[in-house]
């Protein structure tokens, strides 16, 4: 595992192994011990992500929500329910030189998880592909959610969310409050993540997450495709064609979100814990994807019991696809992160860790919100021999 990895593993939420199987944290392989020293390599360079491989320009921008009908959950007093939301979406061209990829003070709260010689000013700087506020493309395009993992913020899913936008979806990629290390608000205010004090003392359980996330994603989706719309280019989004992709117990919130709101037609949870089980009628024959790391914990019959357990309930078409090599963190910015500042670096190299993500999440919703021939998901390639399909 990654440093990055042990960082958001010391939350319950954030490692696979946490789960209602009752395996403990600390009882996940490869983790030191508590107190071990890493080397890291400082660069004052800023990482540059992978360059998105589809042939639209990518244009970016950020929309600060507040649900007010809603009490959040983790810090009741607040003024409604916080979300900040990042849309990618296909560009005319390039506009508005690149967006950035956070804010200073968001990536100061996450560096200094990751230890003493990373720096959140370098962290903040690294190198996206979209133009801030650029035209969309004409036509119309399906909408994909991403949801983070827990402690860690919409930005450590840009290198996918860039990629699928310039393939020609709007992606949009949203912060949950107090539920991240740091999220910067409008004026300079920045939540951190109550939830994690929460549920380290004990006495909440995950499903309250996602469940809340699943509400999340229902307010985000009424602002963006409902009848007055927060965005001025929302008529570009074919409302009848969205998906949902999260990391960790954002993936696993793509299924609850999907039970709750059938304008969801496909979900990809990418290797979370499902903190509760689907109702009897399953997913009422809607399209889901499991992807995750090619270990003890997500393979059938692993630790994360939840995955077997979820497998037959789901009642539409559906893959379960390990990547061997990978980590926790494989299917997020995570390895560009951990190869930059000199981080443990897992089997799977960072580059390769980012192409097969895109690949795989990309197929499904081309296939299920499109209606393209996607061989790639039919079974395992001589192309992706990373790739392993579980119980087909």
């Amino acid at each position: 595992m990654t440093r990055l990895t042990r960082a958001v593993a010391a939350t319950v939420l954030t490692c696979s192994l946490a789960l209602t199987a009752g395996v403990a944290t600390a009882a996940v392989p490869g983790v030191p011990a508590p107190g071990a020293r890493m080397a890291v390599t400082q660069s004052a360079r800023p990482a540059v992500l992978p360059a998105p491989t589809g042939p639209h320009a990518v244009g970016s921008t950020v929309l600060p929500l507040v649900d007010r009908s809603r009490t959040d959950p983790w810090v009741p007093t607040a003024d409604g329910r916080a979300l900040m939301v990042t849309l990618h979406y296909p560009a005319a061209r390039s506009g508005g030189g690149p967006a950035p990829y956070a804010t200073r003070e968001e990536a100061r709260l996450l560096a200094e998880q990751l230890g003493p010689g990373v720096s959140g000013d370098v962290l903040a700087r690294t190198r996206t592909y979209s133009g801030t506020d650029a035209r969309p493309a004409p036509g119309r395009h399906p909408l994909v959610l991403l949801s983070p993992g827990f402690s860690v913020s919409r930005w450590t899913l840009t290198a996918l969310a860039e990629d699928l936008a310039s393939r020609g979806y709007v992606v949009a990629s949203v912060d949950h409050a107090y539920e991240s290390y740091g999220i910067s608000l409008p004026g300079g205010r920045t939540l951190t993540c109550v939830a994690c004090t929460a549920l380290d003392e004990g006495g909440v359980h995950g499903s309250v997450v996602t469940s809340t996330r699943a509400a999340d994603m229902k307010y985000v989706l009424d602002r963006l495709v409902g009848p007055r719309s927060v965005w001025r280019y929302a008529d570009v989004i074919d409302a009848r064609r969205i998906g949902m992709a999260g990391h960790s117990i954002g993936g696993a919130s793509a299924a609850t979100a999907m039970v709750a709101d059938r304008r969801i037609d496909a979900g990809i949870n990418m290797d979370g814990a499902f903190w509760e089980d689907l109702p009897a009628e399953g997913l009422r024959g809607r399209p889901f994807m499991m992807l995750g790391t090619h270990d003890e914990t997500h393979l059938p019959g692993g630790a994360d019991a939840s995955w077997d357990r979820t497998w037959p309930a789901l009642d539409g078409w559906k893959r379960w696809i390990t990547l061997a090599g990978s980590d926790h963190f494989s299917f997020s910015d995570g390895p560009v992160i951990s190869r930059h500042f000199g981080l443990p670096e897992t089997e799977l190299p960072a580059d390769r860790a980012v192409a097969l993500t895109r690949t795989y999440v990309s197929a499904f919703f081309d296939r299920h919100l499109r209606g393209l021939s996607r061989p790639v998901l039919d079974g395992p390639s001589t192309a992706n021999p990373e790739a392993h399909f579980q119980n087909p």
